[in-house]
């Protein structure tokens, strides 16, 4: 598989060329990849009480945030847009997620901490932020618009649940 996984891109040249160097888009870095769960089968993980989980709503500058464990009715009060699941360390929970993250075992062990896993409907999102550590982001089922920058201006918005940038300035798209 490592033939194949990140388009082709030896693990070497990764860690040499691009690793903390600039993102990286790499289309079908995992060739087959479909995502691992269905969102019904995220809820029930989200229900569990040895499962981090988290449910954010909105956008702009209105957020809410809700930690698991999540009840159905959490889910069934939902609008039909703009809010996510975001399902912690499924590597411990689901054997496909461990084998997953194990093609990745040419990172250094101390950088490469869980796979987590998100669901959004239309319009949903964590909200522009900064990621003070390394992100590697896998797209399964559906789409989704992701948009990166390099600024400098970290100013998050004041009493949001979520480290929220206030004036996020899209670089690339």
């Amino acid at each position: 598989m490592m033939k194949t996984l990140l388009g082709g891109l030896s693990p070497t040249r990764f860690l040499r060329d691009v690793w903390h160097k600039h993102p990286q888009l790499i289309r079908n870095a995992v060739p087959g990849f479909t995502g691992l769960l269905s969102p019904g089968e995220m809820q029930q993980l989200a229900a569990r009480e040895d499962v981090e989980s988290r449910l954010i709503q909105g956008r702009g500058t209105h957020w809410q945030l809700d930690h698991g464990p999540l009840r159905k009715s959490d889910f069934k009060r939902l609008p039909k847009a703009d809010w996510t699941l975001l399902v912690q360390s499924l590597n411990h929970f689901l054997p496909e997620a461990d084998a997953l993250l194990e093609q990745f075992n040419f990172i250094p062990h101390a950088r490469l901490d869980d796979l987590m896993v998100s669901y959004a409907v239309p319009g949903g999102s964590v909200g522009p932020h900064f990621d003070s550590y390394d992100v590697f982001l896998l797209q399964g089922q559906g789409h989704r618009r992701w948009q990166i920058s390099t600024q400098t201006d970290l100013t998050l918005l004041d009493d949001a649940p979520l480290k929220i940038l206030r004036h996020f300035k899209a670089e690339e798209e």
